[in-house]
């Protein structure tokens, strides 16, 4: 049974979420079933209703019937749950087209239990019935009954994965995986508190819930937040209490703690780029209702800048703190992405592969100069202008990004052999790591977090040297001055015949055969002719060969009239 179920649901537009398409296969398929089986509901004038019973179980087909009756009533129950977010009206129709597919599923069961059907199907049928009351009873919001029926489809898919093997078990164990999140929310509906932490746990390693649980999981978390907001009323940064009125930040503020554990614990770095980006989405909607908040207060807060002599006011402190976070978080990300394209350079110098666009020093130089503008940002923020000890953090930080940026910089000119250039940043990337060093002190503990300077100056010595004795083996050899000369004197492919020389260029897009279009050339033009020796010559006479004009008179005009000719 689940095996006709899910190649029918992968092949027919459930692997793009179509619940309509899968609908209108499984309505086609009862169709030519029925015509097949000779099973037809009566004729074009009246219906005549039929029932599958023992008897038929001759022919298997009888069975895949009424399985695909249960699988069109379910396709178009979540058909209309995908329409309920904007029509909530069809959630009525929903819930009847799901109690439609629990009766044909009782009906499976009833006939499977037959002897004429195997042990396999019968099982699978019963789990198959339990699985879509467990659905039924989840969207019912009856909490006990769906966990006792999803609790009965795990364990008989469990069993069935045991009992078979490998290949054939890892359907079972995928249907198992589907349902176990669905267990955990009942779990935690009916008042297991431990279930939360662990759907939290199957969110992060799955990367992100799909299907029935995933919106129900989100505002899940988001209620959970909202009751313990409640008994928030002010936040600490930096040495001072800046009460917290704003229930979208409170919600964020008590979020930020899980958020950043789940990054840190994020198993691949997709999943770590979709929580940073989850994140940061958060954080800019909570500055949005500060600001919003800011708008009224704007005479207030100006006046409170007066009578303070600068301290700005709680609500603009704490847009100052929502600002220090995001710009934070921004910055672990650009990092965060930066060793991943740390690490694919590393490979790709291992092991030099033709495929897809491969990552180059340049994307981590645009990643560098990112992070240094979020810190410029910072050192701008309201109310911390005269933070002695911040602006001296972020001066510092700045210096350690800014020696990785002449770092990569280094190294984009080593690989198109601009020896010098790639020295003297590596020069700079020494100066800056050296300024770190010093200037630490105090401050070592906001530093800890930061990739580590002494690793980047022996890095940077030992390319120093490799730099040098490349430059001197580039210099020396004289195959490697010779063969650009006769590149680069831009000739094409068909005016060098007779030199040999390596052009990588020869196999790529722009390759350079011959001029096109081809140059002007000097051509003789065509000569002018002057008759000149016309006016110069004298003709012969030619009156003695042009004929005499015979004289005309009145005898000459009356011949004339009728035609006569002498």
């Amino acid at each position: 049974v689940l095996q006709i179920v899910k190649e029918s649901q992968q092949q027919h537009g459930l692997r793009h979420g179509d619940f309509q398409r899968y609908r209108g296969y499984c309505s086609r398929r009862l169709r030519r079933l029925r015509k097949t089986l000779n099973f037809k509901m009566g004729n074009r004038h009246k219906f005549t209703g039929k029932k599958v019973t023992e008897e038929l179980l001759s022919d298997n087909r009888y069975l895949l019937l009424i399985l695909m009756d249960a699988e069109r009533a379910w396709s178009y129950a979540m058909q209309l749950k995908q329409e309920a977010n904007t029509e909530p009206r069809k959630r009525f129709h929903l819930l009847s087209r799901l109690r439609k597919a629990v009766k044909h599923a009782e009906e499976l069961e009833r006939l499977c239990e037959s002897n004429r059907v195997d042990a396999k199907t019968k099982l699978e049928a019963q789990a198959y019935m339990a699985y879509l009351t467990g659905m039924l009873r989840f969207e019912h919001q009856e909490w006990k009954a769906a966990m006792e029926a999803f609790n009965k489809c795990k364990t008989i898919y469990e069993k069935l994965a045991n009992a078979f093997t490998e290949e054939q078990a890892v359907l079972y164990n995928q249907r198992v995986e589907e349902i176990s999140p669905n267990i955990r929310y009942c779990a935690y509906n009916i008042g297991d508190q431990s279930a939360m932490n662990e759907l939290m746990q199957m969110r992060l390693r799955s990367g992100g819930t799909e299907g029935l649980l995933a919106e129900k999981l989100e505002a899940l978390i988001t209620q959970t937040r909202a009751k313990q907001a409640a008994t928030m009323s002010e936040v600490e940064w930096r040495g001072r209490t800046v009460p917290v009125k704003i229930d979208k930040v409170r919600i964020f503020l008590l979020g930020l703690a899980d958020n950043e554990a789940a990054i840190t614990q994020a198993e691949n770095e997709e999943t770590k780029e979709r929580l940073f980006e989850s994140l940061l989405s958060e954080c800019r909607d909570a500055i949005q209702a500060v600001r919003e908040e800011l708008k009224p207060d704007q005479k207030q807060r100006e006046h409170s800048l007066e009578n303070d002599s600068g301290k700005v006011s709680n609500i603009q402190y704490l847009h100052s703190y929502l600002t220090y976070i995001k710009l934070s978080t921004a910055i672990k990300r650009n990092e965060s992405m930066a060793k991943a394209l740390q690490k694919a350079l590393l490979q790709q110098q291992r092991s030099d592969e033709d495929g897809k666009r491969s990552p180059r020093p340049q994307d981590l130089i645009r990643l560098e100069v990112q992070i240094l503008q979020n810190l410029v940002e910072l050192t701008q923020l309201p109310g911390l202008e005269e933070d002695k000890n911040f602006q001296k953090e972020v001066g510092l930080k700045t210096l350690v990004y800014k020696a990785y940026r002449c770092f990569f910089i280094a190294q984009s000119y080593v690989l198109v052999k601009k020896w010098s250039e790639a020295l003297v940043l590596y020069e700079r990337v020494l100066k800056y790591a050296r300024e770190v060093q010093s200037g630490a002190g105090a401050h070592r503990n906001s530093l800890k977090e930061l990739p580590d300077v002494q690793d980047l100056i022996t890095q940077v010595n030992a390319e120093k040297y490799s730099l040098q004795a490349a430059a001197i083996l580039d210099a020396n050899d004289p195959h490697e001055t010779e063969s650009p000369s006769q590149v680069k004197d831009g000739k094409p492919l068909s005016e060098r015949f007779e030199t040999f020389c390596l052009d990588p260029s020869l196999v790529s897009k722009q390759v350079s055969l011959v001029h096109f279009p081809p140059g002007f050339q000097p051509i003789p033009c065509k000569p002018l002719f002057f008759d000149l020796a016309l006016n110069h010559v004298a003709f012969p006479p030619l009156e003695d060969k042009v004929e005499q004009k015979a004289k005309s008179g009145l005898t000459g005009y009356i011949k004339g009239i009728f035609g006569f000719k002498s």
